[in-house]
């Protein structure tokens, strides 16, 4: 897609205006975390424990603090008295219990529940001094069971905490269940399914890191850290965990090389170094290897599923009933609750007006790395429940996988579905027609046959889904349990040169906030796009924001940024008015001309903005001067984007190896900003979404608990070669009717479409019911010997 290299004034909106960011990234002048080297500087390295389930008799750091270069060795008894790392939402269970809340320590004390449980921390003026002084700290453990397997681990003999002994945190429950069994007792036809959601490791380029300083004059902290949400960091780090005034912590989240919602959460590294910057009067780094990336960032799915979907003779959906089991993991993450909850089961409407839905969810915790948010957090999860017994219906009744959606299309809209959310808008069957044509369906027999022709067996899958994102309003989250605010933040600092600096609480860290907040701004004012400059990751610089997260940029903090912009332009009227002698009402502002209606007189944005400072024919009594103007918006409800996508396969019967052909998308993301970057986030998400169907799998041995993907030898993500060449395509769109861009999320759909897609043609060119995720070669090739001896 060619994209202009300097876009004008006019018509931003809509332009695939290149990414301004990009210049400082391929030339190396971004800055992330671990390029921060403060004065002083010391380093961390956090010694973590091999068994996944021990009790811990004893730790001797003698010899480690002895050891050259080494400042200080910290363990669990040191953190005692300090609260543990916080969950932000409540769940609930089904008889009004709330879940059970084990503390989360900073580092362990008296047992460790995964490998890869922080049990020291050694600092050190140096990386390898304090990495080989670790190794002489001697830990006594008590080795105990394991449980790993989410499926196993409600009433294993073996509990991971003490607060939980049948390590069940929550058995929750949304729908109507009575009436969702009543359906089944008479339904003419049942799909049934089991699967797992096969549990993923997210891999960032950067990995995380921290970075804390403690200043004794003003007895006050800054923090530099790869965080996607500095402001809540802050806020759980001070106000849960530590105890120490909010005021006295800035939070600095500098460039951030990724991170697909596993650098949302206050992590236990940069608790322990904040606290340990004060004992020491000196910076603390810590930058995570890779192996430690794999052990201990937060994984994300995990999901043990039986579902069930209940319709007439004619395909047309009656029920739909669904029972979860959900892996927590070892701890508590700090939104793990609510996504297999409240972003997950809500969604199991899909694009389809199934009367009556149940589901229910028991979250188990078990002796793995904590499981949270990742790239669709829950949607992902649920759509692929709808969309495999969708085509697993289908073909059942033997009906086209495309018919069978038209005739379960929800097509009235506000649409409030039986699982708690209500669309605003939508057109889906303008994106399934779309998409049909875009993957040339009609021509699917012919490249069959050739596929035949080579002895290898072709198939083609779809997959419609819908979204819930930039979660809200606040009010309703906080009425299901979440512990904090959904708004966002926007601060327009207009200088007395009419340059625009925008001060916002969303995070970028690749998205290309940069670019798109600043097409959003121009266009808006009639400035040049080269006037705005976007400033966001900084506690000490942005009104207090939510950060990124749940594809809510531009629609919650885009809007809070063009309300205060719209104040801006608010007050300018009135000094525009003063200016042109003429009355506040007649002002009227366009093109970047403040101008008397009806007559040729007029003053430009720059004009205005330098008598806002140079107040000298200036109404004082009146108006303040100046120019800056914020805003905080809550949204009213979640922006709804929708999609549906067509994958093709062919597999080859003598290795199993799955090669994905085509692969074609169609989305509505409602009205685009920048083109480019809607594709760019589209792409990403589908490699994300192949990455899970074919590869991707954190597999932990049942009986060691030890970890048996901790490696890229091992956890296989997709590389070029992989993905074929993406047909990508954004409909006309329906505008989302309550933000004043009609923008929706775009940054998580390709990773939660692509997977039922491929598996559903995967199953298409085996002619079988299910295969396992992730479809390797060796379950490919097992379910087809299972196929032959049947």
């Amino acid at each position: 897609m060619n994209a202009p290299d300097k876009a004008v004034s006019s018509g931003l909106i809509g332009q695939s205006v290149k990414r301004r960011e990009d210049a400082r990234f391929l030339t190396g002048r971004g800055q992330y975390t671990d390029d921060i080297v403060l004065p002083r500087q010391t380093y961390a390295y956090f010694l973590r424990s091999p068994y996944a389930h021990a009790r811990i008799k004893s730790i001797d750091t003698a010899a480690a603090k002895a050891a050259p270069g080494v400042l200080d060795v910290y363990t669990g008894e040191h953190f005692r008295t300090i609260g543990g790392l916080p969950c932000g939402w409540l769940i609930n269970s089904l008889d009004g219990s709330p879940m059970k809340e084990p503390k989360h320590p900073i580092l362990a004390d008296g047992k460790v529940r995964h490998v890869g449980d922080q049990l020291a921390l050694v600092v050190a003026e140096s990386y390898a001094e304090a990495k080989a002084a670790a190794a002489l700290i001697e830990v006594d453990y008590e080795e105990l069971s394991p449980v790993v397997d989410a499926a196993a681990a409600k009433g294993a003999p073996s509990s991971v905490h003490d607060e939980a002994p049948d390590n069940v945190c929550y058995t929750w429950g949304c729908g109507d269940k009575a009436a969702t069994d009543a359906v089944f007792a008479g339904a003419p036809h049942i799909t049934r399914l089991e699967f797992r959601n096969n549990r993923l490791i997210p891999n960032a380029i950067e990995p995380r890191a921290a970075n804390a300083s403690y200043n004794p004059a003003d007895e006050s902290w800054t923090l530099y850290v790869a965080n996607q949400n500095p402001h809540v960091e802050r806020l759980l780090m001070c106000a849960f965990v530590l105890g120490i005034p909010e005021h006295k912590v800035r939070v600095v989240a500098p460039d951030v090389g990724g991170g697909f919602g596993s650098k949302i959460f206050l992590y236990a590294e940069e608790t322990a170094l904040t606290w340990a910057s004060k004992q020491l009067g000196r910076p603390i780094k810590w930058t995570a290897e890779r192996s430690e990336s794999f052990l201990a960032d937060a994984h994300g799915r995990d999901h043990a599923t039986v579902a069930e979907l209940a319709c007439d003779r004619d395909g047309r959906f009656l029920g739909m009933r669904v029972h979860t089991t959900a892996n927590l993991g070892a701890y508590l993450s700090t939104f793990a609750s609510s996504v297999p909850t409240i972003l997950y089961a809500t969604l199991l409407a899909g694009q389809y007006t199934t009367p009556k839905i149940y589901a229910e969810v028991t979250g188990v915790f078990t002796n793995t790395a904590p499981v949270d948010a990742y790239r669709g957090a829950g949607r992902p999860e649920a759509t692929y429940v709808v969309e495999r017994l969708v085509e697993t219906a289908a073909h059942e009744l033997g009906l086209d996988p495309a018919e069978i959606r038209r005739r379960n299309f929800i097509k009235s809209f506000p649409y409030a579905t039986p699982v708690g959310l209500t669309y605003d808008t939508g057109d889906y069957e303008a994106t399934l027609r779309e998409v049909i044509e875009l993957a040339d369906v009609a021509g699917f027999a012919a490249r069959k046959a050739v596929s035949e022709s080579k002895g290898l067996k072709r198939g083609i899958g779809y997959s419609t889904y819908i979204e819930a994102c930039g979660l809200a309003p606040s009010n309703i989250a906080g009425a299901l349990g979440a512990r904090a605010g959904l708004f966002e933040a926007g601060e327009v600092r207009v200088h007395p040169t009419g340059k625009v600096t925008i001060f916002t609480g969303s995070h970028s860290h690749g998205q290309g906030h940069e670019t798109t907040f600043a097409q959003v701004v121009a266009d808006r004012l009639g400035i040049p796009i080269d006037d705005v400059d976007i400033q966001h990751g900084d506690t000490g610089k942005v009104l207090f924001g939510m950060g990124t997260y749940g594809s809510r940029s531009l629609s919650v903090g885009g809007t809070a940024i063009v309300k205060a912009v719209d104040k801006v332009i608010a007050k300018g009227k009135k000094i525009a008015a003063h200016l042109l002698e003429a009355a506040d009402g007649d002002i009227e502002f366009e093109g970047g001309q403040f101008k008397v209606a009806g007559t040729d007189k007029s003053l430009p944005f720059a004009s205005i903005a330098l008598t806002a400072y140079v107040p000298h024919n200036y109404p004082l009594d009146k108006l303040e001067p100046g120019l800056n103007e914020n805003a905080f918006y809550d949204p009213t409800n979640f922006t709804y984007p929708a999609g549906s996508y067509v994958c093709e396969v062919e597999v080859d019967p003598l290795t199993g190896v799955v090669r994905v052909d085509r692969f074609s998308a169609v989305d509505d993301f409602g009205n685009i900003v920048n083109p480019m970057i809607v594709e760019g986030q589209v792409q990403g998400g589908i490699a994300q979404g192949i990455g899970q169907a074919l590869l991707e799998h954190g597999i932990y041995d049942k009986d060691s608990g030890q970890l048996l993907t901790g490696s890229y030898m091992d956890y296989a993500m997709p590389r070029a070669d992989d993905l074929p060449s993406f047909q990508i395509k954004t409909s006309k769109g329906t505008p989302c009717t309550h933000n004043p861009l009609g923008v929706k999320g775009c940054g998580e759909a390709g990773a939660i479409g692509s997977p039922p897609a491929v598996i559903n043609a995967i199953c298409n060119a085996l002619g079988v019911k299910d295969v396992p995720m992730p479809a390797s070669p060796h379950a490919v090739w097992s379910v087809l010997q299972t196929q032959s001896k049947a």
